[in-house]
């Protein structure tokens, strides 16, 4: 079963993180929206907590969700994805209609992007946990490939202390090798999703583009789409205030 943690009582609210993410990167919010939710919170397969296993597609991530449900017996809920999480929400949303009463994706399309992490994947296979010393050493080998301090700080989230050395929460190896599934498109030869959903972009992303949403309507018609001024990817990060806002007043309808 997949890691999760559980915050607030009321109607059900899923949240999926991104690539290289944990749920605790969620935390804030969540406990934000459990003043009127049960927000649940999931670590996705080979992140965080949650199991490691050889397969990483939207499938399959929509699989395992899908059954943490079914675990928890909820049988319907509202469901949040971002990045990564975003796709495989849409998965689930598009085959499963019946358990996605509502849908709010962050900073996502439905299209096939172009290979874009080729530089963490470069960062993080250049340091060998198990050698490291402690964070900060990690931090500097980070630092000879990735500069940006905030990018640095997400990714060691992922590093984890075992009693005999530093090791990755994450699946690295597998996240690797199936990197190419993960940018692929969601949504082909499926039904339209019935019921309402969210696009919420950052303003300064490119991650969801205005030729992107014919697509997005050809596949959630019901959708309507939020710009976040002064966001970029990050929208929860950059503007948690507005994401909040947003999600509640679009669960409230």
């Amino acid at each position: 079963m997949l890691n999760h943690k559980i915050f607030g009582a009321g109607p059900p609210l899923v949240v999926l993180h991104g690539l290289f993410g944990m749920l605790d990167n969620w935390k804030t919010l969540a406990r934000r929206w459990a003043e009127d939710h049960t927000v649940i919170l999931v670590d996705l397969p080979n992140h965080g907590r949650s199991p490691h296993y050889g397969e990483m597609n939207y499938s399959f991530i929509a699989e395992r969700v899908a059954e943490l449900l079914e675990e928890l017996r909820i049988h319907r809920t509202a469901l949040l994805g971002h990045s990564l999480g975003g796709k495989a929400a849409m998965q689930l949303a598009l085959s499963a209609p019946d358990l996605v009463e509502k849908l709010i994706v962050v900073d996502m399309s439905p299209r096939a992007y172009r290979r874009g992490h080729d530089d963490v994947f470069a960062a993080l296979h250049s340091l060998d946990p198990a050698e490291l010393t402690d964070r900060k050493q990690a931090a500097d080998l980070l630092g000879n490939h990735i500069t940006d301090p905030g990018i640095q700080l997400f990714l060691l989230k992922n590093l984890t202390r075992t009693p005999d050395a530093f090791a990755w929460r994450m699946n690295l190896p597998v996240l690797t090798e199936r990197y190419e599934e993960l940018i692929q498109a969601v949504g082909e030869n499926t039904e339209p999703y019935p019921h309402p959903a969210l696009f919420l972009r950052g303003a300064k992303s490119g991650y969801v583009q205005e030729e992107d949403w014919p697509l997005i309507q050809s596949l959630f018609p019901e959708a309507r789409l939020a710009t976040v001024a002064n966001a970029g990817h990050w929208v929860h990060a950059e503007a948690p205030d507005v994401t909040y806002a947003e999600v509640r007043d679009f669960l409230a309808r």
